[in-house]
């Protein structure tokens, strides 16, 4: 038996999003169907007002209903670094800490040759107008993932911006807080031990 087809295109939406097999998307499209008519209507007008009212900061490429965003705006943060990160969310990730606060740069993706992601397909271009045209900004953090990809980033963001009489640093990788060193993959073992620092 087939399912009426509102509910089968609800279905198949659902299935579009990232991590949702068709046993979930079936299990939220009855969720939705069973929710009160107004709370239905709320989550599809929060759906289309975050594709419509959202956009790029033209400076940091960070989400923003504004631009240029906030943290580009708020003069009373550290102008002198930028930390770059391959999305958003790793800008929010860092930003809930409330350690960091300087600027920062969103890629917006990482080199990857593999999945023919070159330096044009990312956010490079901006970041190096924008430190050409800042000479207030003397040090880059670079805070993409340690992975095969991010490290490529990492080395290729350093390899252009060194030149340049900019500091490039990248954040700090090794074991995680709580983790037990047996558990540890080769490669986090190593960063740890190049990553030691003074007690």
């Amino acid at each position: 038996m087939q399912y009426p087809e509102p509910i089968a295109k609800l279905i198949d939406s659902f299935t579009k999003l990232p991590g949702i097999g068709i046993k979930t998307a079936t299990r939220l499209a009855f969720h939705v169907i069973d929710m009160p008519e107004e709370d239905v209507t709320s989550f599809a007008q929060a759906l289309i007002s975050a594709k419509r009212d959202l956009r790029f900061c033209s400076i940091c490429g960070n989400l923003t209903e504004t631009d240029p965003c906030e943290i580009c705006l708020d003069t009373s943060r550290d102008q002198t670094t930028v930390l770059v990160v391959e999305d958003v969310k790793d800008l929010m990730a860092i930003e809930n800490t409330g350690e960091y606060h300087g600027l920062y740069h969103v890629l917006h993706g990482v080199l990857s040759p593999l999945a023919g992601k070159g330096p044009d397909d990312i956010n490079i271009e901006s970041l190096v107008t924008r430190l050409q045209k800042n000479a207030a900004i003397t040090e880059v953090i670079v805070a993409t993932n340690a992975n095969a990809e991010g490290e490529a980033t990492a080395m290729y963001l350093s390899r252009l911006l060194k030149p340049a009489g900019i500091k490039v640093s990248r954040l700090a990788t090794g074991l995680a807080v709580g983790s037990d060193i047996d558990y540890a993959d080769e490669i986090t073992l190593i960063k740890a031990v190049e990553g030691r620092t003074a007690l």
